[in-house]
């Protein structure tokens, strides 16, 4: 069970793992050892609450396949273990981002001293940019 929150949980067969060959440099042991994790988790089909569901839809995220899979690949650490727990924490915390809601934001007016003084700095520049022109010859 991989737990989201006090009431939210995925069954441990909703999430599919597979071991993989890990990228990049590590000598021989890249080569022989399958220590990558490939974690698939597909939210349709998932038992979560439809709340998250449509949230993590509609995520503008690059491991969300427009099919509505999460693939997350972990091969940060050299033990399988470790890359399986990295994996399933770095789901745990994608779903823990929809859950938390924003807040809505309140727009505000700028205040009548504020647009005052943008209007006198304004003005003043007018001046300043006045002066640097040339004297006209009479």
């Amino acid at each position: 069970m991989l737990q989201i929150s006090r009431n939210v949980s995925i069954p441990d067969d909703e999430i599919e793992l597979s071991a993989i060959r890990a990228q990049g440099a590590g000598g021989q042991n890249v080569n022989k050892v399958s220590s990558a994790i490939h974690l698939r988790f597909d939210i349709h089909a998932s038992s979560l609450p439809d709340y998250y569901k449509k949230k993590l839809l509609n995520l503008r995220d690059r491991r969300i396949s427009k099919d509505g899979v999460v693939i997350i690949k972990a091969q940060q650490y050299r033990t399988q273990e470790k890359n399986r727990q990295a994996a399933l924490g770095r789901l745990q915390e994608l779903i823990k981002t929809v859950a938390v809601a924003q807040k809505t934001r309140k727009p505000t007016k700028p205040t009548k001293t504020s647009q005052r003084k943008r209007l006198d700095s304004k003005t003043q520049r007018g001046r300043t940019k006045l002066l640097r022109r040339k004297v006209a010859e009479q």
